[in-house]
């Protein structure tokens, strides 16, 4: 496990001391899919790292419509803004397999945060690519039409989920269709004409939930 926690950004740097003591502090789970960890508006008590598995992270309108903000996956952390800033949920989290995280209270993450100041740098630097993130998610619905924001969204999973061979990225995503076109913020049939007219130019391959990419025809 020590092995492991040294991969997950927030915890770079720490000896195994420091590690051990995060042990101490976190409890294990594993979830089914489907399992909604907490929702938006709810009070936050809980913070989480991703052992193994994914979830997605979204909010719903009035109307019911649901919008994926994104998916993390094996080593990437949530939940913490709410303890930050001791105001309610500002989004709903949900596994999207069987995920095993690990969980730490409250008063824990806060004496952690005390005790070690390059967490706090660490959450600070997250929090504020999470920023950059909403602001260019905004820009590119406002700026960019629905083929080149799907693309756009697939090359951001294939970079942050996927592994490189040769000229190809492959990823899984545990998004359905209906979830990744929300992702785009485009109609289920925009997102269902775009990857099949990316399948036949080659320049994508489908298979189950497992994507891949070709670098070389994309650039093409």
């Amino acid at each position: 496990m020590i092995q492991w926690l040294r991969k997950v950004p927030l915890f770079d740097g720490m000896t195994d001391e420091q590690l051990e003591r995060v042990l101490q502090i976190a409890t294990k789970r594993t979830l089914s899919a489907g399992t909604v960890l907490f929702r938006e508006k709810e009070p936050g008590d809980r913070f989480y790292v991703i052992l193994h598995g994914s979830i997605k992270i979204y909010n719903r309108s009035s109307s019911g419509e649901e919008k994926v903000l994104t998916a993390l996956a094996d080593g990437e952390s949530f939940g913490e803004l709410a303890l930050l800033d001791g105001r309610p949920r500002s989004a709903t989290a949900q596994t999207l397999e069987r995920t095993m995280l690990l969980e730490i209270s409250s008063d824990s993450f806060m004496g952690l945060l005390r005790e070690h100041f390059d967490m706090v740098r660490c959450i600070l630097k997250e929090l504020s690519r999470r920023q950059r993130a909403t602001n260019e998610h905004v820009n590119d619905l406002t700026f960019l039409d629905d083929r080149t924001r799907i693309l756009k969204n697939l090359i951001l999973l294939a970079n942050k989920h996927g592994r490189r061979e040769g000229s190809s990225i492959i990823f899984r995503v545990s998004l359905n269709y209906e979830e990744l076109s929300r992702m785009a913020g485009v109609s289920i049939s925009a997102l269902r004409e775009s990857l099949l007219e990316l399948e036949i130019k080659g320049i994508l391959l489908i298979r189950d939930q497992e994507y891949r990419l070709q670098l070389d025809k994309l650039r093409a």
